[in-house]
């Protein structure tokens, strides 16, 4: 049929206003001279005096403005929705629940993201767009506004593409659902409609089994690491069609499970051994004692002795973590991007060594948007600074209230985020410049106290043992027979912990480097003969308060290792002495 009238520039004007604004009057003879429009004719939706009010406030040009109202009739292309779609951000190691409110509405054809979004998060307007015609599906003709709820909260990274495009599809009603307050969702989108892998899956995980969720829908790289959560139903996406099938119940996804008991049995065996070092009983017996109580160490010796090798040995000998501490670490691992594809769960202690160019943000964590720093991905596990005197000193000063607290806040103008630190510091280093101890160095008294002044004496006293690492006897090095194996230590390590925590029950200490006062007072009482020996012990070596606290608990990890529940001179004495080196050296 062909079209009695031409599609002159103004008739062309019409049809264009109609489709931008996707409601005008428009009478149902002209749109029987169109063939081509009248086939999207759409539905009569508001009522005639709400279309008679909006056609006198704005009149279009060339339409219904000379013919009587009779012969008009209000359509509208598409009917307006909202949609409410439940999703999280990260904040710290923490995730907030965010509500995403989509509204496909009148105007021209665009997405508006409101809600204090990142440059990540306005991009996903095209992300979506694209991924939404990929997939089969058709962008709204009109103007869609997506609100990110609360509106306070910074959002940030693209993982709200899969939200806002399943929001999208609702408001539009290209789909409809009843799963949709059931489920956070999160997830990044490929222009393909593919889903792709996000950080942070693991706090969000967590914050919908809080908030009483069904379950998560997460990338189907993430589902292991969201599955580690007990009660929570995790469904993997592979693609945007899928997870829009699923929420209108054409099929069934199964959740993903995992088991955190065998993923514990098969961590894999530590490759460092302390039976690979010849040699240094002595030093390996202050190791144990440091990994038995959580204490920090300083190995003091010439270059070559083994105080690396020994350092690295020294997370195969503490004890397996627990789940509460191993999802804490996975938390931190998680939203840094650290996880393996396909990871679940951080099963050993972490073992970081920065480089000692490393920046106080770095060591720290910070940034304009704070991220955990080197203190904080070694949470729960060993944080080994070799060649101590060459980082900054402004850097190593910022460890001190983290020692101490088991904590660090990062304070900026748009707010403070607190990361935990509760991290063994094992630092290595040598005696003079020149690597020698003090009576062979070559090195002037002056220069080597420069050298030593590099590290200030309150970082010292936060230290509980000062170690010498000498040199290695060719006896010792041609020795056939192994060292005893880590395994072994291990073992003691672990009945000495266990002895803590029943000691320390329905208290938050986990060893005994984190008693306070009042537990001192508590578990290390000491006879007359062993206060006087600590009497002189102090004034001799010019002791300070903090260094007599961390005397008793290292006396108190003595006690535990062999099992006496009374710490006795001999624990103390073994204590005093591995805090006589530093002032040797220091003076």
């Amino acid at each position: 049929m062909a079209c009695p009238r031409p599609l002159t520039p103004v008739n062309l004007q019409k049809y264009l206003h109609w489709r931008s604004h996707l409601s005008y009057f428009v009478s149902n003879q002209e749109l029987d001279l169109w063939p081509n429009i009248s086939s999207l004719r759409p539905r009569p939706s508001r009522t005639y005096q709400q279309a008679a009010l909006d056609q006198r406030r704005n009149p279009l040009p060339g339409v219904g403005a000379t013919r009587p109202l009779e012969q008009t009739k209000m359509c509208v292309y598409a009917p307006q929705m909202l949609a409410q779609i439940r999703s999280a951000c990260v904040q710290g190691i923490d995730a907030s629940p965010i509500e995403i409110e989509v509204d496909s509405g009148c105007g021209q054809q665009q997405m508006v993201i409101v809600g204090l979004p990142d440059t990540a998060v306005k991009e996903s307007r095209d992300r979506v767009g694209t991924a939404l015609l990929n997939s089969s599906f058709r962008f709204p003709l009109g103007r869609t506004t997506v609100n990110l709820a609360p509106a306070d909260i910074r959002k940030q990274g693209p993982s709200f593409d899969l939200p806002i495009a399943i929001g999208v599809l609702v408001s539009s009603e290209q789909i409809k659902s009843s799963l949709l307050k059931d489920y956070v969702i999160v997830g990044e989108l490929a222009l393909t409609g593919a889903v792709r892998p996000i950080k942070g899956t693991l706090p969000v995980a967590l914050r919908a089994r809080d908030e009483g969720r069904r379950g998560v829908i997460v990338p189907h790289e993430n589902a292991a690491e969201a599955a580690v959560v007990e009660g929570l139903d995790v469904i993997p996406i592979a693609n945007l069609r899928e997870a829009a099938e699923f929420l209108e119940g054409i099929f069934s996804i199964n959740p993903v499970r995992v088991d955190t008991t065998a993923l514990f049995e098969k961590a894999p065996l530590d490759d460092f051994d302390m039976s690979d070092v010849k040699g240094q009983e002595s030093v390996k017996r202050a190791l144990e004692i440091a990994a038995a109580g959580g204490h920090n160490v300083l190995l003091i010796g010439p270059p070559g002795t083994g105080k690396s090798m020994l350092a690295k040995r020294l997370a195969g000998i503490l004890p397996p973590l627990t789940l509460d501490e191993a999802l804490e670490t996975t938390k931190i691992h998680s939203i840094i991007g650290l996880l393996t594809q396909g990871q679940a769960l951080v099963t050993l202690r972490p073992f970081r060594s920065p480089h000692h160019t490393i920046s106080d943000a770095g060591l720290l964590g910070g940034g304009t948007h704070p991220t955990p720093g080197e203190i904080s991905l070694a949470h729960h596990g060993v944080l080994f600074l070799d060649e101590l005197p060459e980082f900054k000193r402004s850097v190593l000063e910022t460890m001190r209230q983290p020692l101490e607290d088991g904590k660090v806040t990062i304070s900026r103008a748009a707010g403070s985020m607190t990361f935990p630190s509760q991290f063994m510091l094992v630092a290595a280093m040598n005696p003079t410049p020149d690597g020698k101890m003090p009576q062979e160095s070559r090195s002037t008294p002056r220069e080597i106290q420069a050298y030593l002044g590099r590290v200030s004496g309150p970082l010292l006293d936060r230290i509980d043992l000062h170690v010498e690492v000498p040199a290695v006897t060719f006896s010792d090095l041609s020795r056939a027979k192994p060292g005893e194996s880590s395994r072994e230590i291990r073992q003691r390590v672990i009945e000495a912990r266990q002895r803590q925590h029943r000691r320390f029950d329905r208290r938050r200490i986990s060893c005994n480097a984190r008693m306070g006062t009042r537990e001192l007072r508590e578990f290390v009482a000491l006879e007359e003969s062993t206060q006087t020996l600590l009497k002189h012990a102090m004034s001799d070596l010019e002791l300070s308060a903090r260094a007599y606290d961390r005397i008793l608990k290292v006396a108190r990890t003595i006690a535990d290792l062999v099992g006496c529940e009374r710490v006795s001179h001999e624990h103390v004495f073994e204590a005093i002495q591995y805090r006589s080196l530093d002032r040797q050296l220091w003076g």
